[in-house]
Order: structure tokens, then sequence, then C-alpha cells
């Protein structure tokens, strides 16, 4: 702890390619530049960052983007009411079968490309064959229920016409088992952050399927979640750690920090991994197979594309997935209480004093933009997308009782 620093922020992270922004924050000077004194917990799973936060032994923590919203929907048995201030990039995470799985969706046509479609088509001919052949359902993982990973495979799943609910298993497990559970046969396949697929690959017991910067590209991974309450009585102390991660985003961003950065994230105290694992994110050339290797620009956007703007259309595409899968009930109450939970105006009031892009709406209809767009915003000049889902759709946040009512009739009227 250093005696200069004004304000003192303990914040939780998961050993995660996605933690960079907190990693870069405080190892690289950007956080006490904007005198905080950041400490950073490594954290075991995702429940223990929640349930930590609720009984106060953090004050912030890198967070799945869903989980602030499902905090605050009362849909965690212990959770303290939570605001996501900012998102801490775009992208990230992957889908990985096992090299068995891998190879009984070759036969049907699965391509090294990561095609969602695909994947997805020659997926659902290995359930439907295992089924006809009295074989057990296949088990994959996420890391947790209310987890973009869970709602991106999900929607994946549905929109090539595999019923997650019925077709296949979905388990639970925290990022760092994957791989391993992969390799002892426990799951045949998971969706993850980095560096977890590029593991399983480099321990050649796995294969990587397709990207969530496929499946819904331009899309947030995780927030930083705030204590409301601390938020609430610290404002200082938030805008000031919200401009040390708008500038650790910024110099993530540059490729000439791309080796550095995989270093400080192979840190025992951080991702603990080694940096190689790290490269094929952050340079956008990831290692698929044993011998193949594929080109996914945008595979993790720590900083364009306003990655780091708290969307509140993002927080109701999540909050829809919550309606879809039956997590909770569809209400008029509660889809503004998921809504709400995002604030982009204390984003905005952090940043107005760099003069730095800041979006000037709140809510953007996913899926719209086919290619960079500039867009409406102040301070600089902003470019947005290409954005969107992989089957087509568009997510409207201002139609939301439509949406739902199309992916699942049953929930129709009742916003």
């Amino acid at each position: 702890m250093t005696s200069e620093a004004r304000y003192r922020i303990t914040a939780a992270f998961m050993p995660l390619l996605d933690s960079a922004l907190l990693v870069t924050a405080r190892d690289m000077g950007f956080a006490a530049r904007e005198e905080v004194d950041l400490t950073l917990v490594r954290e075991t799973s995702w429940a223990n960052i929640r349930d930590r936060m609720a009984v106060g032994h953090f004050q912030v923590a890198h967070m799945l983007a869903p989980m602030p919203i499902a905090c605050n929907l009362g849909l965690t048995p212990l959770a303290a009411r939570t605001i996501a201030p900012m998102a801490l990039g775009l992208g990230g995470n992957a889908v990985t079968v096992s090299l068995p799985l891998w190879e009984a969706m070759a036969v049907p046509g699965a391509e090294p490309d990561l095609s969602p479609r695909a994947a997805g088509d020659a997926l659902r001919k290995v359930v439907a064959t295992r089924a006809a052949s009295g074989e057990r359902s296949l088990r994959l993982a996420v890391v947790h229920p209310h987890s973009g990973h869970n709602y991106e495979l999900r929607y994946w799943l549905a929109a090539c016409g595999i019923d997650p609910d019925r077709d296949i298993e979905i388990v639970i497990l925290p990022p760092p088992l994957m791989a391993d559970a992969l390799g002892s046969g426990t799951i045949d396949g998971y969706c993850v952050g980095e560096p977890w697929n590029t593991a399983a690959v480099q321990l050649g017991t796995g294969r990587i399927a397709t990207v969530k910067a496929a499946i819904w590209r331009s899309s947030p991974e995780k927030v930083l979640g705030a204590d409301a309450r601390w938020a609430g009585e610290n404002p200082e102390a938030l805008a000031a750690l919200l401009r040390a991660l708008y500038a650790a985003a910024l110099w993530c961003a540059d490729s000439a920090n791309r080796d550095e950065l995989a270093a400080l994230l192979a840190n025992p105290a951080n991702v603990g991994r080694p940096a190689e694992w790290m490269l094929p994110a952050l340079s956008g050339e990831l290692r698929t197979g044993a011998t193949t290797t594929a080109a996914v620009a945008d595979f993790f956007v720590p900083h364009a594309r306003a990655a780091t703007f708290p969307w509140k259309s993002h927080a109701l595409w999540f909050y829809s997935q919550m309606a879809r899968w039956g997590q909770l009930a569809h209400t008029a109450e509660a889809a503004a209480a998921a809504r709400d939970t995002y604030r982009p105006d204390l984003y905005r009031d952090a940043l107005k004093p760099l003069g730095v892009a800041l979006p000037g709406a709140n809510l953007k209809v996913e899926g719209a933009l086919q290619a960079p767009t500039p867009v409406g915003s102040a301070g600089a000049s902003l470019v947005l997308g290409p954005d969107g889902f992989f089957d087509g759709g568009l997510f409207d946040p201002d139609d939301l009782d439509a949406y739902l009512a199309a992916q699942n009739p049953a929930l129709a009227g009742r916003g």
C-alpha cells in the first residue's frame, strides 16, 4: 500500500486473459497515476467473487457480464446490489471440444474455419446419432449459470437445432479446471475464456470448434462489477478507477505492448500460465488444433468499438436469455432492474474530462451493423461494429417483448 494514494480499492479477479485491464491498471501504474492503491485478489470461482463481494471483502470485481444483473434480480443466494459502470472488453471466449468429439463432428461436415453454423450443424448430427444408438448425452461445461458462456452456448445450440435442456447436459466448472476435465473424459466440451481453450490445444486434449466473436460479434464478456452502496458513497474513487482502467484498455490495445502484456498475465500472481498461452488471443492467430490455426482479428477487443462502454442493450440481451431459459419470470419491473444495472452515466461522468469518444446513446440494436460505422458521440469520433449474431438475428432493446415471444411464445405479453 502506498502512503500517497488517495483511494484504496480491493478488486477480485479470475485467472483469465480478460482480467488484462485490471492487471495492467495495477502493474503498469495507471491506477497509481489516478491516486488509486489497487489491490488485486485472485479467486478460484465466480461464486467466490459474488459471495465475498456480498460480505464486503471487495469493493469491485472482474465479473461475468450477466452476474450483476442476476445479483440485482435475486437469482443468487447471497449477493450485494451491484452495478456495472464499465465493460472490460469485447469477446475473449471460445467453444472447445474433445478430440473424439471433434473427429465425430468432422464426419458430417465440421470445418476448421470456426464457422458456428457448420460446427453446430455437425454437432446436431452427432447428438442425433448418439441418441439413436443409445449412447449417453454429451456433457458440455460452462463457468456459471449466469454467464455469457451459458447464454451464448445455448443460443448457438438452439439456433442449430439442439435443445440445450433436452439433447445435451450442461454442467458448471471453474475456468482453470476445464482443460483437465476434458482430458480426463469427464466432459466432452466447454465454453470458457482464454487461455483455457488454448490450454486444451496445447495439452493435446481438445480442439477449438468456434468462438464467441463468431457467435455474437462485438459482444461483452466481463464487466467491472461494483458494490452499489460503496459506489454511491465513493463516487470519486470509482471515477478514478474507471479512468485508470480506460488508460489500461488503450495500453492493452496497442500491438506493440502484446509481448509485455502476455508476460504480465503469465505472472504466477495473475493468470499464472505460460505467456505462449496468452499470445493467440492477443494476436488473433488462434491455434485451433494440433496442426491448424485460424485468424480471428477481433477475438478479444480491449478498446476499439467502444469496448469498455456498458451498453444497456447488452444488459437487456442477457436478461432476455435469463427469461428464455426459465431462470426468471419476465416482467416489466425485472427488465427495468436489469437495464438499470448497467451505468453508462457513471462511465461518461468519469471519462468526460479526458475528452475521449463517448457514445451518445445508452442502447443500440444488436446485430444491425454489418461494417464499421461512424456514430454520434461526445468528445472524439467513434466507430462501432461490425456486430451481430451468426444466425442473422437482431435484438432491438425497445422491442423486448416481441424478441422474447419469438424465442419462446410462452413469454408473449408479460412485459
